[in-house]
């Protein structure tokens, strides 16, 4: 990355004030609520975040607009220009194109989300952002992180620099350990969730608490129990940049984050089953299955069943177990067009250890026509994977 944004003359070095967010979950909903609230207060937010759900172009958002074909092919030809046949990878080649653009475009903010980890993640070039962000550490491709806490945990912490403040979301007990730890060794002030600041739901709100008092908020418009810690992430971060509660309530009333537990009430997957509820969800580690069980714990009493597709690199067992305690079936699918796609087999054998009775479908269509078939009515959730669910929005319009 160094030797490539050298080559690109430093578009790093000339950025609009960062905000690098990290953590194995949530970071993606921080990010879109964060984006929210400074957008509402008139900020021009350039955004960059993976994967992508339809169009890659969703990557790389330049003061509120998604970047156009004919700029991100430019940009592309440029760094590969650049590059000049070294070895790299897409991910590097991506966030090189994106930081270019960022550096060409003016804004007041960049959020800049982490790929992977975050010591050694391709975003992590910035040497002095104006914040960083550690959203929930859990187990996440361990292959690459390690297979402890605390190892994953040094990873994300790897973000963290000298002076600059970091917004500490709930950790576990070990990985809070190595997050102060880092913090301390290199001198960076920690704005600590249960110290520092604290968020619950209370009468139908969101309250958040720090030394500036409480703020009571809506709550937020994205679903689930697990983003009242994404929106106080947000709103905690908000207040420690000083911004107005015109940015503390838009980052709750306005973010939009497809494929975290989206609602789906149109194309033609409800209309292949009109009197189905349909949800759709990119969750695919053990913690996300853990939320997602709790969220459909919380829903009206409805008969629920799952479509499931996941990669092979995921903890499969991990992320159904959970689920199986909420649900009455579980229909496994491959992946279309992902290499690593698990085989529905495979996932059909890992969900029947997990406590499911699963069985396969060629597609989530036959899957869904399937679960209908049986019980019109039934509430389905459609997860496992966020390229399963940038599948599920392309086909589904």
């Amino acid at each position: 990355m160094h030797r490539l944004l050298a080559a690109l003359d430093h578009p790093e070095r000339t950025l609009p004030p960062v905000i690098h967010i990290a953590g194995t979950n949530g970071k993606g909903s921080t990010q879109a609520m964060l984006r929210a609230g400074l957008e509402a207060e008139g900020a021009r937010v350039h955004a960059y975040t993976s994967p992508h759900l339809v169009r890659f172009h969703e990557r790389i958002r330049l003061a509120g607009t998604l970047v156009s074909e004919a700029e991100l092919s430019d940009l592309l030809d440029a760094v590969d220009a650049a590059n000049a046949g070294a070895p790299i990878t897409f991910f590097e080649v991506t966030t090189c194109a994106a930081l270019l653009a960022f550096a060409r475009h003016p804004a007041d903010w960049l959020l800049l989300e982490v790929g992977l980890g975050g010591r050694l993640d391709a975003t992590n070039v910035v040497d002095r952002p104006a914040m960083t962000i550690i959203t929930p550490v859990s187990f996440d491709h361990e292959q690459y992180l390690g297979d402890t806490l605390a190892a994953i945990a040094g990873e994300k912490a790897g973000i963290l620099k000298p002076g600059v403040p970091c917004v500490v979301a709930p950790q576990t007990p070990e990985a809070q350990a190595v997050i102060e730890a880092r913090a301390e060794a290199i001198g960076a002030p920690l704005h600590v969730h249960g110290r520092d600041w604290m968020a619950w739901s209370e009468r139908g709100r969101l309250v958040v608490q720090d030394d500036r008092g409480l703020a009571d908020l809506p709550l937020p418009c994205l679903r689930g129990a697990h983003q009242i810690v994404n929106a106080g992430t947000a709103v905690a971060a908000l207040r420690l940049l000083g911004r107005s509660d015109a940015a503390l309530s838009g980052a709750v009333t306005r973010a939009e984050w497809p494929a975290r537990l989206q609602r789906l009430v149109h194309g033609p997957l409800t209309q292949a089953a009109p009197q189905a509820e349909l949800w759709l969800d990119g969750g695919h580690n053990p913690a996300a299955g853990r939320v997602l069980a709790e969220a459909l714990a919380a829903m009206p009493a409805r008969p629920t069943h799952l479509i499931c597709g996941m990669l092979n690199t995921k903890d499969v067992s991990g992320f159904l177990r959970p689920l199986a305690e909420v649900t009455r079936s579980l229909t496994c699918v491959s992946i279309p067009g992902a290499q690593a796609t698990l085989p529905a087999e495979a996932t059909c054998a890992a969900g029947t250890a997990a406590g499911h009775t699963a069985t396969t479908a060629a597609s989530v269509t036959e899957a869904l026509a399937a679960i209908v078939a049986r019980e019109p009515g039934a509430r389905v959730l459609i997860c496992g994977s966020l390229y399963l669910a940038g599948e599920v929005l392309a086909e589904n319009g």
